[in-house]
């Protein structure tokens, strides 16, 4: 395409914009109402799935040894454990490491423990991390059949509730966008096509005279793609200034390790480039809904 054509699609595009008044501002207004909730949306879930995938990282399956196992048994059974595909890193933890993080863990109430450094009662140990958290099930099945395995932790039901928690959180928030987006193409189309009726005449015209298809279609492309555009503008400066103050105001009082909100920068612009891109979408595809339905030329 010709650079002094696309500059004459995008002038009457633009023009198209201003010329259906009401009808533009309220296609737009439903762009931004719908924008706004997917930014929201966007980063709530995007967050979820950071602090999901935190916990997720911290996932391990903990491998309590035998009393009795020598260490010629303990080393057999290493290498059994390494040989199983999903499993990503393995160390060992004596009973004297796990004591000493016993009573570190308990703060001034695990000094009552020191006495059992005299005579340790707990087991040695294996801690494996998954190459996937998901497999830490199936890790942990395949290795309570093995010899000289006392018992197997990994938190069954807390890892399961997350697994479980995450994939809804994921799923419903999905589900949520896409609904908004089809209501935000819906009303972008029906405005394209108020247009297209009012020009009827005009385009019947342009077709007399030799105006192919793609010409005809392209300002009502970039009509679209304005009424888009237009409307991500509320919605990236509201999205980002309301993070921006939850950001630097709740990172400081959040007490827990594995809740870390995204980092501002990058992902206020990570953020504003995804909204931009789904308005821009929104209004190229309701354009070509309308078009494709209503103009026959």
């Amino acid at each position: 395409m010709k650079l002094r054509t696309l500059g004459r699609h995008t002038r009457e595009g633009s023009k198209s914009v201003w010329r259906n008044g009401w009808m533009t501002v309220s296609a737009i207004g439903a762009v931004t109402t719908t924008l706004l909730l997917v930014g929201v949306f966007l980063a709530l879930m995007l967050n979820l799935n950071e602090i999901a995938s935190n916990v997720e990282e911290d996932v391990e399956v903990k491998v309590l040894l035998e009393l009795t196992a020598s260490e010629e048994q303990i080393a057999n059974l290493r290498e059994q454990i390494e040989d199983i595909p999903e499993v990503g890193t393995i160390n060992f933890s004596s009973k004297e490491e796990e004591l000493n993080q016993l009573i570190d863990s308990l703060g001034d109430q695990g000094q009552a423990f020191e006495l059992f450094k005299q005579s340790n009662p707990l087991n040695n140990a294996f801690v494996i991390k998954p190459k996937d958290p998901i497999d830490a099930v199936d890790i942990a099945e395949e290795i309570e059949q093995m010899e000289y395995v006392y018992q197997v932790d990994y938190g069954e039901e807390v890892v399961q509730q997350i697994f479980q928690f995450n994939q809804y959180a994921r799923t419903i928030g999905l589900a949520l966008i896409i609904g908004l987006v089809f209501t935000a193409i819906f009303l972008i189309s029906n405005t394209i096509k108020i247009t297209i009726i009012a020009r009827r005449r005009e385009i019947g015209i342009m077709k007399l005279v030799g105006a192919t298809n793609s010409f005809i279609r392209w300002p009502f492309f970039i009509e679209g793609l304005l009424l888009g555009v237009l409307g991500s503008i509320i919605p990236i400066a509201a999205v980002v200034t309301g993070y921006y103050y939850l950001y630097y105001n709740l990172r400081d009082k959040i007490q827990f390790e594995f809740i870390e909100l995204l980092p501002f920068y990058p992902f206020a612009l990570q953020l504003s480039g995804i909204i931009l891109a789904i308005g821009a979408f929104i209004g190229v595809w309701g354009s070509v809904m309308s078009v494709r339905k209503f103009l026959k030329v």
